[in-house]
């Protein structure tokens, strides 16, 4: 029986039925369904609204679904029009009329939010602990290459000496923001809208501030039609997911570059690495590939969302039924994203010597051999232009900073003498920085 059964008296349409069900996509949402009817019928029953074994056959009905449900003997009925439908059906298949008390006081439209802000904060406690995870596997393999020196780049061009451990540490810096984005997006949606009803309240004496203490919630919402209209706990967190996927898909971006011929700088084991059906010499990141294109699939989602809520008028719409499928699709993807980074990056084989022949290769000491002549007494501009100079002579004859002999130095200026070659040595250059 439909929840919405009376005011119509004829058939619905079965293209109409069809199109209209979301139990194929909210069915995840069951057991927040039981968990805020439980708290709600339980509020019913305290506050006289129930009589006490109503309220005590509703819980002990709902409990028996959630164990039958968890043990597999309870498949979700995928007629029904949604999860609502089917755990209120089943419950009043089980325990009678008293079932068809549960939703009193409480419309589908409060119990949607409810049901959606439960899961949503449970999934972005989830996605911490594996963010916390990728984190301490990143610190782990920064603190094996404390004093591995790599080229540090702009414009994808080497730019100045640092250490793996300092462009490890500048991804560990995006996860702690990531982190830092989920907790606010939690605490923001740490109000309970149950209790708003359809988007006015309703005439029965709840008690709100029981149900929200109940659920783990701060406080019920402050005013009914945003608690049911509201989907900026959806919006912001499918934001933050976007983030989250523009951070892995640098990191995999490097992972990529590093791990080519062309930089070497990196290896993946077998067991990340894919091959060719044609050419066998192929060793491909198709983990950090498929992370890179999964990236726009989250995008859509956050892209989607907000242009199905922008024309809506307060308070609840049936388009809001789309924030689920996008939700749960982008949650699932970063979840998956990290469950498959975190290990690759715990076992990638890192190349220290090529990082340190390609920061020598590339001139990425000469800002030390300028700021050697400005301790010399020499204006910067002029010392920026000499070290400019000697630059393209080593690049026109073969020869780096590190091993230019030192009569070729003199000839750029006087002020030379044999420290410069401290001054340009890699490590030097590292440790200077505090690297």
């Amino acid at each position: 029986m439909k929840l919405w059964a009376g005011r119509a008296t004829g058939e619905t349409d079965p293209a109409l039925e069809a199109f209209n069900r979301s139990v194929g996509f909210d069915s995840r949402l069951v057991f927040e369904d039981i968990r805020g009817s439980l708290a709600h019928a339980a509020m019913l029953g305290k506050q006289g609204i129930l009589p006490p074994e109503d309220a005590a056959a509703i819980a002990a009905g709902l409990e028996g679904i959630r164990t039958d449900l968890e043990n597999g003997i309870l498949p979700v009925d995928m007629t029904a029009e949604d999860i609502h439908t089917f755990v209120e059906s089943e419950l009043t298949r089980r325990v009678g009329d008293a079932g068809k008390r549960l939703h009193t006081g409480r419309s589908r439209n409060d119990q949607v939010a409810l049901d959606l802000r439960l899961y949503t904060k449970t999934a972005l406690g989830a996605l911490q602990g594996q963010i916390a995870e990728l984190d301490q596997t990143l610190s782990r393999r920064a603190g094996e290459h404390r004093r591995t020196v790599m080229p540090g780049y702009t414009h994808l061009q080497r730019a100045q000496p640092v250490t793996l451990a300092l462009h490890l540490g500048a991804w560990r810096e995006m996860l702690r923001r990531d982190g830092s984005r989920l907790s606010d997006a939690l605490a923001r949606m740490d109000e309970c809208p149950l209790g708003a009803g359809a988007l006015a309240g309703t005439t029965y004496p709840i008690d709100r501030q029981a149900t929200a203490a109940a659920l783990g919630f701060a406080r019920p919402c402050a005013n009914t039609m945003d608690a049911v209209s509201d989907r900026d706990f959806v919006l912001e967190t499918l934001a933050a997911l976007s983030v989250i996927m523009t951070h892995l898909s640098r990191m995999s971006e490097e992972v990529i570059l590093w791990c080519s011929s062309e930089f070497a700088f990196a290896a993946l084991p077998d067991e990340f690495a894919t091959g060719s059906s044609i050419m066998p010499q192929k060793k491909n990141p198709d983990l950090c590939e498929l992370i890179r294109g999964k990236t726009g699939r989250v995008f859509g989602s956050l892209m989607g969302t907000l242009t199905m809520m922008k024309g809506l008028a307060l308070a609840y719409n049936k388009d809001m039924q789309e924030d689920k499928e996008s939700l749960f699709d982008a949650l699932d993807t970063v979840s998956a994203c990290l469950a498959a980074f975190t290990p690759m990056m715990g076992a990638i084989v890192f190349r220290p010597e090529r990082m340190r022949a390609a920061a020598a290769e590339g001139f990425l000491n000469a800002t030390d051999c300028a700021d050697y002549l400005v301790g010399k007494g020499l204006p910067f501009r002029e010392a920026y232009a000499v070290a400019g100079q000697i630059v393209r002579f080593c690049a026109e004859t073969g020869v780096t900073l590190e091993t230019l002999p030192p009569e070729r130095y003199k000839e750029f200026s006087p002020l030379f003498g044999d420290d410069i070659y401290e001054a340009v040595n890699l490590d030097t250059c590292v440790k200077r920085r505090g690297l």
